[in-house]
């Protein structure tokens, strides 16, 4: 999987890049956690996602937000990176114009982020957020939430109480037209470490 650089606001993103040769084939874009907990587009379930979506038939897309390995600037912690994650979006649209559908799934962190650029671009009808930080920063906007999808969240969750969580799920379904589903990861804490692949099979459940 080579090294690609995208043109980002500020400078260069690092990211790595999966094609399916299928015109029609969906997309995702992959955003990772907070990089103050050590979140990079290499931990373990960042990759681990990236090959089960490329398994599957997507064109996959992971990258690094800015400040982070070898992508350019610093750490903004809001419009910074959801400015990064645009531009990925646009290279991952421009590589796949014939795309039946264009998904984001974003780790903690990652998750806001993703959310926040879902409701400014109508184009993605799925998302997938795992730890989503209820709580930790403000996810109001989702009101309405424009797109079905999946919360997967940790049961030994240390930094997101998971009835926050339970909440924003309740609410989001009192919604007209759209499903989101809740999974719960037993054992787990907000990195799922050693539990990614509960995360996959819950993502390959929703996803199949």
């Amino acid at each position: 999987m080579p090294e690609i650089l995208l043109n980002g606001p500020i400078g260069r993103l690092e990211a790595r890049y999966t094609h399916n040769n299928k015109a029609n084939s969906p997309s995702v874009l992959i955003l990772h956690a907070h990089p103050g907990h050590g979140g990079n587009m290499n931990n373990p379930l960042s990759l681990r996602l990236h090959k089960f979506f490329s398994d599957i038939g997507f064109s996959s897309l992971r990258f690094n937000f800015r400040g982070v390995g070898k992508s350019d600037g610093e750490h903004d912690g809001s419009e910074g990176e959801l400015a990064d994650s645009a531009i990925a979006l646009d290279w991952l649209q421009h590589q796949n114009q014939e795309s039946t559908q264009y998904w984001i799934c974003g780790i903690s962190f990652g998750a806001w982020v993703g959310m926040q650029l879902l409701m400014r671009r109508p184009e993605i009808p799925k998302f997938i957020l795992i730890s989503p930080p209820v709580g930790k920063y403000d996810f109001n906007f989702l009101a309405p939430c424009p797109a079905s999808g999946l919360v997967i969240s940790a049961e030994k969750d240390n930094l997101v109480e998971t009835e926050a969580i339970d909440d924003a799920v309740d609410r989001l379904n009192k919604q007209k037209s759209i499903e989101v589903k809740h999974e719960l990861v037993k054992t787990a804490d907000h990195f799922f470490l050693n539990n990614e692949n509960k995360v996959i099979e819950k993502v390959k459940k929703y996803v199949g």
